[in-house]
């Protein structure tokens, strides 16, 4: 399982590093790294590109997590293998099981996060992982996607700010989690992505307390390519 578990995590390093948002802005002409905040994020292209490029490459990056985490669960259904591993005591007594398939699943999510956001082809620069984040859940976990998007959803109209909004949606995902009773290894691993999603918008939040973080509907000063 161990080596099954490093073919997954490599694999979906490799899917979350696919810099979309470099990529769709080079297509109009743009260095997405110089304009702007400066992030490839799909924030940052709909602030500097217009919508359509900014939805594109959000799709797009939610794309890459969603097929990372769906990768172990066609796996799975391949070998034909079973999705619990039991631990037993001397005696062969079962003292505990560990769902393998959801841990497959969760490191996918969390290799494919730390790709988007430290990608190797852009020179382990990236995102902030909102967008591959929402892909990843709503296959893992879709329950607490959707409280996530009305999370977000109310966020944003009160706050007006797009980094706001997406840390508080993270932030929910392991309270979802805990309070919908499901297991410790989904509690712990949303706890984990809300940790990335936060401390990659440090940023933001410092920006936000100067008062000079951009609203929703507000072009960047620097946003001319």
């Amino acid at each position: 399982m161990l080596v099954t578990l490093v073919i997954i995590a490599l694999l979906s390093y490799l899917l979350g590093s696919l810099p979309f948002g470099y990529l769709v802005a080079r297509a109009h002409g743009v260095n997405i790294f110089e304009v702007g905040s400066k992030n490839p994020g799909a924030t940052n292209v709909r602030r500097v590109l217009g919508r359509r490029p900014g939805n594109l490459v959000f799709a797009l990056d939610a794309l890459k997590g969603a097929i990372a985490v769906a990768l172990p669960l066609a796996y799975f259904a391949l070998r034909h293998l079973s999705s619990l591993a039991m631990t037993t005591d001397q005696a062969g007594r079962v003292i505990g099981a560990v769902d393998v398939r959801e841990v497959a699943q969760v490191t996918a999510l969390i290799f494919a996060l730390l790709g988007h956001s430290f990608s190797c082809f852009t020179k382990f620069r990236g995102g902030k992982g909102v967008a591959t984040g929402a892909g990843g859940f709503a296959v893992l976990f879709w329950q607490g996607m959707i409280i996530g998007l009305a999370v977000w959803m109310i966020t944003a109209i009160l706050s007006r700010f797009v980094s706001l909004a997406s840390i508080l949606a993270a932030m929910s995902l392991p309270a979802s989690a805990y309070l919908l009773h499901r297991s410790g290894t989904l509690v712990s691993a949303s706890s984990l992505v809300a940790l990335i999603v936060v401390l990659r918008h440090r940023s933001n939040l410092a920006r936000i307390a100067a008062g000079t973080e951009n609203k929703i509907g507000q072009k960047p000063a620097t946003s001319q390519p």
